[in-house]
């Protein structure tokens, strides 16, 4: 059985249909879909359309919006594949046999935990870098070994998610997936950036959202106190703060990023599971070492 978890604020119920429909039309697999309504009033619907009434389709309403990682979490307990798939609610998957080739890769290598797909723009563009989980990202058509994965273009075995101890609630939004990601590749799974498998998404800007410098500077800090060994934490943070410096010149973007910095120190990250030295060194040989 595949899981396709889709979080969604209701307020793309053109968006959402498609998406919906996209997961429901894999062939040859078992699916199911479960729909997560993130601060929603009441009894919402989806909207009018008969696929939101397949009996595949399971519907978890929450009254408050309680983030990205616990919206997902609640999905995950809310499904029952053994492979879980995380979509947004403004993507799709254009293939009827994604979760095909899916369910055949997982079942031909255990030690393969989460795979992460290739975003493609729907206009033809190029795509963005980001989408891409390495250092090296100018080949999106070229698959790779990873220590990340796309949160809302992924799937995963159970058994990893549940060995990772799911994602980090309190982080609400912004690198939620790496910390998962790393806990993950610490209980001896692999991660892959997989170009074929393929979700469709429009080109847009994390920096759309209000609260993306704050949240990105504090979860940060937030990752290097829950997950690495002190040396590497500070390390790593100190690679951070020079990045953004050269990257973020604007008053506008490093007054908040600064801020969520000093919160990252000052709240709690929660519980503190540093990860093994050779976990560290396992990801610097896929290319990706925990300092950058």
């Amino acid at each position: 059985m595949l899981s396709v978890v889709i979080l969604t604020m209701g307020n793309r119920p053109a968006e959402l249909e498609r998406a919906v429909r996209s997961a429901l039309e894999q062939e040859h697999v078992d699916i199911e879909v479960v729909l997560v309504a993130n601060g929603v009033v009441g009894d919402w619907r989806p909207g009018a359309a008969e696929v939101f009434d397949d009996k595949r389709v399971t519907i978890v309403r929450l009254s408050q919006n309680v983030g990205i990682p616990a919206g997902r979490n609640r999905g995950v307990e809310a499904s029952s594949g053994e492979i879980i798939l995380f979509l947004d609610d403004d993507g799709w998957y254009r293939s009827t046999r994604l979760g095909v080739y899916l369910r055949e890769r997982f079942s031909a290598d255990p030690a393969l935990g989460i795979v992460s797909f290739r975003v493609k723009d729907p206009e033809g563009g190029l795509g963005e870098r980001r989408h891409v989980p390495r250092l090296r990202a100018g080949d999106p058509d070229r698959s790779s070994p990873v220590t990340t994965f796309l949160g809302g273009a992924c799937a995963m075995r159970r058994v990893a998610f549940d060995a990772a101890g799911g994602l980090p609630e309190r982080f609400f939004y912004a690198h939620e997936e790496t910390d998962l990601a790393w806990q993950a590749i610490n209980a001896g799974y692999r991660i892959e950036y997989d170009a074929s498998a393929v979700m469709f998404h429009p080109a847009v800007l994390p920096t759309r959202h209000d609260m993306f410098y704050r949240y990105n500077a504090r979860n940060r800090v937030w990752l290097a106190r829950r997950n690495l060994p002190w040396p590497i934490a500070l390390v790593y943070l100190a690679v951070w703060v020079g990045l953004t410096v050269l990257r973020e010149r604007r008053p506008a973007a490093l007054k908040p990023w600064c801020r969520g910095f000093v919160e990252g120190w000052r709240k709690p990250a929660g519980r503190r599971r540093p990860i093994k030295w050779r976990t560290a060194w396992r990801m610097t040989r896929t290319g990706r070492p925990p300092i950058i």
